[in-house]
């Protein structure tokens, strides 16, 4: 039958929907948010830069749509949660191993943007001392790491704390850790960053809680005295990474969910 000009906008904009979603999606369903027997999803916004929550992916080894995963002693996979029959990203290292899913080709606005991921750090390191680790970072044309989620265990209060760091550029190596921001193991926890270039300031939100003490820019920072200067970014690394050899415990198990990049606040 020949479809009428009504029946043919209609068959053009149904098409336009159930198109395969942008690289920078990850790997969610597609531009409706919905799988084929029609259940939402977290990555249902197109708007986002990047968004990945596992939902459409195998379990077994960590492998994506828009992302590569990077690892040293250490390994990816998607694993099923058995309580709430969802799906997460699992990191596992040994000893000062480093494991991440990498987003690359990113061109935020301004050079600014925010994150997002829900996660939960079995164990954080109790030694050696000064021990430190990354659980987010940012990179681009232009020198330094920067890492707006990531912490330190404090010998002289005998707790890991969360810190904004950096290394690589003008303000060299540095984690500006907070003794009112302790690090919870083995709970699940939102975590939200935000990049802003204006003055090349980073702040963090923890279950929708600001944390202000934890904020940097460029001249508060934790570095040398320098100006602290964002790099122009175009990656983004999520998973863990320790930096001492020899750490006690020896091994380490993350788990990361609900991740999502973008130019505006996304929530948890």
């Amino acid at each position: 039958m020949r479809k009428t000009p009504l029946l043919a906008i209609l068959a053009a904009l149904l098409s336009a929907t159930t198109a395969t979603a942008p690289a920078s999606w990850g790997s969610g369903p597609g531009p409706d948010g919905r799988t084929g027997k029609g259940e939402a999803r977290t990555c249902a916004a197109r708007h986002l830069m990047f968004c990945e929550d596992f939902a459409a992916l195998p379990p077994g080894e960590a492998r994506g749509r828009g992302w590569t995963t990077e690892a040293a002693n250490g390994t990816l996979t998607v694993e099923r949660d058995a309580t709430h029959h969802s799906k997460h990203l699992r990191i596992r290292t040994q000893d000062n191993g480093r494991a991440f899913l990498k987003v690359g080709g990113l061109k935020p606005a301004g050079n600014s943007f925010w994150g997002r991921v829900r996660l939960r750090v079995d164990a954080f390191p109790t030694s050696p001392h000064w021990a430190h680790w990354t659980l987010v970072e940012a990179t681009g044309e232009g020198p330094g790491y920067v890492r707006p989620l990531g912490g330190q265990y404090v010998p002289t209060v005998g707790k890991n704390l969360w810190g904004v760091g950096s290394d690589g550029g003008p303000t060299g190596d540095w984690t500006a850790w907070r003794e009112s921001a302790p690090a919870r193991a083995n709970v699940w926890q939102c975590v939200e960053w935000r990049m802003d270039a204006s003055d090349n300031e980073i702040s963090v939100w923890i279950d929708g809680e600001a944390k202000p003490e934890l904020t940097v820019s460029t001249r508060q920072h934790g570095g040398a005295d320098a100006d602290f200067v964002f790099p122009r970014f175009d990656t983004v690394k999520m998973g863990w990474q320790l930096y001492q050899g020899n750490p006690r415990p020896s091994s380490y198990d993350v788990r990361m969910d609900d991740i999502a990049l973008d130019g505006d606040r996304i929530g948890c």
